[in-house]
């Protein structure tokens, strides 16, 4: 009989390190028979209204890489409307590049040209899922593999995937102590990774110990081949009698050298320099959350890519209990352990600090639930795709540091854009006191309730808006000054004309505009030739909106054209007040320029 030997992995095609790309959600919790599905990029920024699903699509990812465990397991609550359904069972989803060895060739799938493998997790009771790998190797040209699984074993093959760090708004002081502890305990194993051997070979230590390890697996089998062989013998005479011409042998299956166990656990304590010092679960919540921050943007500044299995932090409402200070120290720590330390973070979040305009490797996905209570995911933004220019990246930069909450805009509403702080102050001056109305308003206040004033701060700035906002196919307002097509300049005691680039802006604006999806979705506005002539009747040099805001407030006339000028810019079928001219083409532009001129 030969000898048993150390079974080895199906040869494949070597494959780079990945991360994972895709999720999808389908009868879990909150999300319903429609999948959810999330194209996942170095930073995901998961946004929408309450109770909209977005941290079920955490827990949804969470839940698939913990089979084997008791977070794992679904309750019955989970399931859709806490009942079991055989037509609606709980599915997830998840495409990842591989990390670390390849599984068999069958299990890889290439898609957009990159290979994959895909699994997928259903719950017919409440409890464990049972998990499935796309087989390519099936009738038809691949299907859901019911008897084999990628990688085999769940512990293995949690391993071939990104390891995940869930980070929940309301985590328990015991659950957040522990997420912190997984941290920083990867952050030692990577370093472990990279310690050289003292020989000056260059060689990983690590490395050379796993390879002693499966070295004396090999020596272990072979001394016990006697034993191995008699015991195969005497369980093949056992069987022998009821299975006639059958036999037994034995394969022993090593554990995976690569993920050797370096340490037990580790915990953090905390306490005065010269005093006791407790766990972390024992702090208070501040100061856990504080350790928390501290030890991503450590991680994060590290700058060092994972040597072996990639990371995913998984973080609920970043947000909360930060001071305003804080919370973009901790924007700016996700960011940069995407974009550093080569992690993949998912975040959920109401705070449009949390979404950079000037990154470029963030993907922001709003999540809704409709009139009927359907659940979707729709990818707002992606600047890969997004086809902005270097002018507009340096624009957004720019924007996003004087104006942090620009982001508001991604959060869904009625968005208008403006050029500046006087059309923002005005608009925003007269929608709060016809909010105070009520029923009274003329303008329903549930179209003001849900109103985001986006301030560009100069036209150029409004094209490069456009273009993100047309790239999510919204409705939106655009109002702008109309400018003249020439400016008068004093040089040398002497007056000369030349020609105005605000006024070259206005093409800029109504190519973009003209460039979306539907353009008849977007009201484009210019004052002419300005806000304050055009309105409030009036030319101001210095403190614009605080004089825009006060003569609104005096005079009727001018409250009556701004709250006009409102209702047009939230509903685009009302009127349009005097000195507003709707410019979807220059020659409308011009005229309305001329005629200001005669006046």
């Amino acid at each position: 009989m030969a000898a048993a030997k150390i079974k080895d992995a199906d040869a494949v095609d070597q494959i780079e390190v990945g991360k994972m790309r895709k999720l999808t959600v389908q009868n879990f919790r909150a999300i319903g028979a429609t999948p959810v599905t999330i194209d996942l990029d170095t930073i995901v920024v998961l946004v929408g209204p309450n109770n909209a699903g977005k941290s079920s699509i955490l827990r949804a990812y969470e839940v698939a890489m913990s089979e084997g465990s008791s977070a794992g397991k679904l309750t019955l609550d989970e399931f859709p409307n806490g009942n079991i359904d055989p037509k609606n069972l709980p599915i997830i989803e998840i495409e990842t590049e591989v990390v670390g060895d390849p599984p068999a060739k069958k299990w890889v799938t290439e898609i957009d040209g990159r290979k994959v493998v895909r699994e997928r997790w259903v719950w017919e009771t409440p409890g464990p899922g049972k998990r499935q790998g796309w087989n390519t190797e099936l009738p038809d040209g691949g299907g859901w593999d019911d008897k084999n699984v990628p990688w085999g074993a769940a512990n293995v093959a949690n391993s071939r995937r990104p390891q995940p760090h869930a980070v929940k708004a309301f985590d328990s002081p015991e659950d957040q102590a522990k997420q912190i502890n997984s941290i920083v305990l990867a952050l030692i194993e990577e370093r472990a990774l990279s310690i050289e051997t003292s020989d000056g070979s260059g060689e990983s230590e690590f490395r050379q110990l796993s390879q002693r390890l499966r070295e004396f697996q090999e020596r272990v089998v072979s001394h016990a081949r006697v034993d191995i062989e008699e015991f195969e013998n005497k369980l093949t005479e056992m069987v022998a009698g009821i299975f006639a011409e059958h036999v037994v042998t034995f394969e022993p299956v090593p554990a995976a050298t690569e993920k050797i166990k370096l340490f037990s656990s580790n915990r953090l304590l905390v306490g005065r320099k010269d005093g006791y010092r407790s766990p972390l679960e024992l702090q208070g919540s501040g100061a856990r959350r504080t350790l928390l921050w501290s030890v991503l943007r450590i991680v994060s500044e590290n700058g060092e890519k994972a040597q072996a299995r990639p990371h995913l932090l998984l973080i609920d409402e970043p947000e909360l209990c930060l001071h305003p200070n804080a919370v973009r120290e901790a924007c700016r720590v996700l960011y940069d352990l995407a974009e550093n330390a080569g992690w993949q973070v998912m975040v959920t979040t109401h705070h449009p600090a949390f979404i950079d305009l000037g990154r470029d490797n963030k993907t922001i996905v709003r999540v809704e639930r409709n009139a009927a209570g359907t659940i979707s995911g729709t990818t707002l933004f992606k600047p890969a795709t997004a086809n902005l220019s270097v002018s507009d990246r340096e624009n957004l930069q720019l924007l996003n540091i004087y104006d942090p909450y620009v982001g508001e805009m991604f959060f869904g509403g009625n968005i208008i854009v403006v050029e500046g702080d006087t059309e923002y102050s005005a608009l925003r001056h007269v929608a709060s006191e016809l909010i105070k109305l009520g029923d009274a308003s003329p303008i329903p206040c549930e179209l003001l309730k849900n109103m985001h004033v986006v301030k560009a701060r100069g036209k150029f700035t409004i094209v490069s808006l456009c273009k993100i906002l047309n790239h999510f196919g919204t409705r939106y307002s655009v109002l702008h000054d109309a400018d003249t097509p020439t400016i008068t300049i004093v040089k040398d005691g002497e007056s000369k004309e030349q020609k105005n680039s605000a006024w070259t802006a206005n093409t800029d604006i109504m190519t973009e505009v003209n460039a979306a999806p539907d353009p008849t979705r977007i009201r484009l506005i210019a004052s002419v030739p300005n806000f304050e002539s055009a309105y409030l009747d009036y030319e101001a040099k210095k403190d614009k909106p605080y004089t825009a805001v006060k003569r609104i407030a005096a005079d009727k006339d001018a409250w009556a054209k701004v709250e006009m000028l409102l209702h047009c810019l939230l509903n685009h079928d009302e009127p349009l007040p005097t000195g507003a001219q709707p410019t979807h083409h220059m020659l409308a532009l011009h005229e309305a320029n001329a005629m200001d001129f005669m006046l």
